[in-house]
């Protein structure tokens, strides 16, 4: 699988961390590091459109995104149509986020609060397959048809 990671600089740090965690707990993984490349302030709307692109255009990719707060680069990634970015602070939200809409980005805070250790968050994430019930295929339709 390949995993596309993304960060301004307020995720410059954790993603720093999570290339580490990535390498370690999942060595058949390709990762790709779409920047930034420092902790200088930059804009975080480039580096989730940037991650967005990239895990449409490769199959069975993933992509995990991360700003100071997650949002402003989940909702950057989200504009790409097609592309489906969970911000997640828990287990549960990175669960939910692949089970139930087929996440495709994972978008982590990195100047926020964690429920759960950010690890295991990005580990659910990475593991956990997509529902097939009905009503969850159904719903995930209707956002490709919006």
């Amino acid at each position: 699988m390949k995993i596309f990671l993304g960060s301004d600089h307020g995720g410059f740090e954790l993603k720093r961390e999570l290339e580490k965690f990535l390498a370690e707990k999942f060595p058949e993984f390709e990762i790709f590091d779409l920047g930034c490349d420092s902790a200088e302030s930059c804009d975080y709307p480039q580096f989730g459109r940037a991650v967005a692109e990239e895990v449409l255009k490769n199959e069975n990719s993933r992509g995990i995104v991360i700003c100071g707060s997650g949002v402003g680069i989940s909702i950057a990634a989200n504009r790409v149509a097609g592309a489906r970015a969970v911000l997640a602070n828990s287990v549960e939200l990175s669960n939910l986020g692949r089970q139930h809409n087929d996440a495709n980005i994972l978008a982590l805070g990195g100047r926020t609060k964690f429920y759960d250790p950010w690890q295991k968050i990005v580990e659910t994430f990475l593991t956990t397959d997509v529902d097939p019930a009905e009503r969850h295929a159904r719903r995930r339709d209707q956002l490709d048809n919006f």
